[in-house]
């Protein structure tokens, strides 16, 4: 009888013989350098067991995985008038795509893309201030990690992030002339880098991710952190559009709700069952995680846990 320890194990063993491990993000200085052998892997169960294997507690840059957070903590503070701001569609394009906003009136397709989080970013300026924002993502972090050692903002990526980051600072600018940005451009930014460059580790990252596998509740104290509509909305727009340009054969390889970010973590959800995590920094050509996205294509398999399958197994019947 298999369980999920030995699965992960055995993904983990899996991950380590494959070659090819895709392109690591060479356009953000410090993520050029990371080793493209790395491989962890994180699930925490419905009653809070962690398993884990590889390199799971080992920190990165979440990058984009932190607009889920973004938006859980705008949607407290915003409610439904958040929507007049982003949509919530799939954009068809790359994350950076400036494209549509001409022709849509400067409104994002969704807040997963760029310039859907950048205006999520500017909702959370306008509601917290700047400084006020950032401590308000990282205290969300912090709080829902479990075990918080090691997990801070990476004050050297965020710089150099916004030292690159011309494309981000494009999109800012356009909406802004559409009147979709309200605060000053570098304020926005600011915390739009800022919390691009939170770091910690698959094992913190599934803990985190746990609120909406509850569907809103702290696994641990039983607290709502976000209602049941708006994490479902959450996990909607995580199928639909959490890996940009990608995200509908993501849907169909794997099946659960998930974000990525170009540090090469992927967060998935299988609702009511577990919040997983994992890593490797290697990505493809749409920018999401290739092992990582084959290792949860391996864990659905052995699970049944696509939300797409009408039967979902349970863990201690598998074979």
């Amino acid at each position: 009888m298999a369980d999920l320890d030995s699965i992960v194990a055995e993904i983990a063993r899996d991950m380590q013989m494959i070659t090819e491990r895709g392109h690591v993000a060479d356009y953000i200085p410090p993520l050029a350098c990371v080793d493209p052998a790395k491989f962890g892997i994180a699930i925490i169960d419905a009653g809070g067991t962690a398993h884990v294997a590889g390199d799971a507690d080992e920190a990165f840059s979440i990058q984009s995985l932190s607009k889920v957070f973004g938006l859980t903590l705008a949607l407290t503070l915003e409610g439904s008038e958040l929507w007049s701001r982003v949509r919530q569609e799939p954009s068809g394009s790359a994350f950076n795509s400036i494209v549509q906003l001409e022709s849509e009136h400067g409104i994002p397709r969704n807040p997963f893309i760029n310039a859907g989080a950048i205006v999520i970013s500017d909702i959370l300026v306008s509601r917290l201030g700047r400084l006020g924002a950032r401590q308000a993502l990282l205290d969300f972090a912090l709080s829902q990690s479990g075990a918080p050692e090691g997990l801070h903002i990476d004050e050297n990526m965020a710089r150099q992030e916004r030292d690159t980051g011309f494309r981000n600072a494009a999109l800012a600018n356009y909406m802004r002339t559409f009147g979709n940005i309200r605060n000053p451009i570098e304020d926005t930014l600011d915390l739009y880098f800022h919390q691009c460059a939170l770091t910690m580790s698959c094992r913190q990252l599934a803990e985190i991710g746990c609120y909406l596998m509850t569907g809103g509740v702290d696994l641990r104290s039983g607290r709502m952190i976000t209602s049941v509509p708006d994490a479902r909305t959450t996990m909607a727009l995580m199928m639909m559009c959490g890996h940009y340009d990608g995200s509908g054969a993501f849907a169909i390889r794997v099946g659960l709700p998930g974000k990525s970010g170009v540090g090469g973590g992927i967060m998935a959800i299988a609702p009511g069952l577990a919040s997983v995590a994992v890593w490797s920094p290697g990505l493809n050509s749409q920018g999401n995680s290739l092992l990582g996205t084959l290792a949860l294509e391996r864990l659905v398999q052995r699970t049944g846990w696509s939300v797409f399958n009408p039967f979902p197994l349970s863990v201690q019947t598998i074979p």
